[in-house]
């Protein structure tokens, strides 16, 4: 079993900073990919940032405001997000493209969703 658990989401206002973190705990044996997902009310679940072997790639709304990170020996992915905007209002998801075994093509792991709320 695989488990990615999110941390960091709350409500701050326009301007401010947070911090979203996420670990992904079980058996593993390799990630391809991690990155973030948002889905604000009645919209459809977009990119964020992903970050990947090539490198690291944002959705234009967040360049320059958000960055992504990863630390490969504890599977943990971050996401720092500046000058946040009441637009960035969403449920934030982690996901994980990885593989469980050698013999597995890797699949989509996701995580349950942290709340991020910014007031104007």
């Amino acid at each position: 079993q695989v488990q990615l658990v999110e941390s960091g989401g709350g409500a701050v206002q326009a301007g401010e900073s947070l911090r979203l973190s996420c670990v992904a705990s079980g058996s593993i044996f390799s990630i391809n990919s991690m990155g973030w997902y948002r889905q604000a009310p009645g919209k459809q679940r977009e990119l964020v940032a992903v970050i990947t072997a090539g490198g690291r790639n944002y959705a234009d709304s967040v360049k320059g405001r958000f960055t992504i990170s990863r630390d490969k020996a504890k599977n943990t992915v971050t996401l720092q997000m500046n000058s946040l905007k009441p637009d960035d209002t969403a449920v934030y998801y982690c996901n994980a493209d990885l593989s469980m075994t050698p013999w597995v093509n890797p699949s989509a792991y996701w995580g349950q969703g942290t709340q991020v709320t910014v007031s104007s």
